[in-house]
């Protein structure tokens, strides 16, 4: 019986898959800075949050937290791509279709519970009758309150491990349900996921076409980060917020809105247009 547990479990288990779907990620993320860094807008965003980073790291209790992260982040990738995606992925070809659902069902499954942790467990919570219970943790992060680039891992470890847990086992809750997915589908699903929360913290001025999209998204989780009590607690796209009334445009979210909010939100708009005229 335990011979043919363990014959399934390597008939299943696709190690190699795995490797190829990291450095697929790391190929298309090179791939990804060379064209950004031939784009002049790009090049200028890129530059002000690198600089705004190097200002940062100056502080040892901040390259202290960055530091830890790293080495941490060693042992999660390596559970990752070592003990979970190598059951979840296949080469087999599928059409292109099916590519692009599972795309759409994973980011958006994952984030719909990434939207109920952050709210619910981060932050204050009506639901749990006060403070979420890791709203301890997650202040960490909080402590900059207009982000760059770089403080998107400005984190504890645990959040670090919740994040990517999350993903990850959306990833393998639904390859149970749906099938095993495209070595692509991974990979596209993990610069996605990856980006658009580096993109969320950057300090972004351009407001232009092109670009405007790329603005408000950053503009609106800077909201989030200017006080914490604000809305918008979604990562992928900002649907859930939408759909459960917590977006916020820097006045606080429907229901949650108190006279405490607004000083913290006004005390938040002048020292950001003082920071912009400084």
């Amino acid at each position: 019986m335990n011979s043919s547990f363990f014959s399934t479990v390597l008939a299943n288990y696709h190690w190699q898959l795995s490797l190829i779907t990291g450095l697929g990620i790391i190929a298309m993320v090179l791939l990804g800075k060379a064209i950004a860094f031939a784009v002049p807008t790009l090049r200028t965003e890129a530059k002000r949050n690198s600089d705004a980073y190097a200002r940062k790291m100056e502080k040892p209790s901040y390259a202290g937290n960055q530091k830890w992260n790293r080495k941490w982040a060693i042992l999660f990738l390596a559970i990752i791509f070592g003990g979970v995606l190598p059951f979840c992925l296949t080469a087999e070809p599928q059409p292109w279709w099916r590519v692009a659902r599972d795309i759409v069902v994973i980011l958006m499954f994952y984030d719909f519970f990434y939207y109920l942790t952050h709210r619910f467990l981060f932050h204050d919570s009506a639901l749990l009758g006060g403070a979420g219970p890791l709203k301890w943790m997650h202040a960490i992060h909080h402590r900059q309150h207009n982000p760059c680039r770089g403080d998107s891992s400005y984190i504890h470890p645990l959040e670090v491990a919740i994040g990517l847990g999350l993903y990850v086992a959306s990833i393998a809750v639904l390859a149970a349900l749906m099938g095993q997915f495209h070595v692509v589908t991974v990979v596209i699903t993990w610069i996605v996921f990856n980006q658009i929360n580096l993109h969320n913290h950057d300090l972004w001025e351009t407001d232009r076409f092109p670009f405007r999209y790329l603005n408000y998204v950053s503009v609106m989780h800077h909201h989030h980060h200017a006080r914490f009590t604000g809305g918008n607690f979604a990562t992928i796209t900002l649907l859930y917020d939408w759909m459960f009334g917590t977006l916020d445009h820097g006045d606080g979210h429907r229901g949650e809105y108190t006279p405490q909010m607004a000083a913290e939100a006004a005390a938040a708009k002048a020292a950001a247009k003082g920071a912009r005229s400084a």
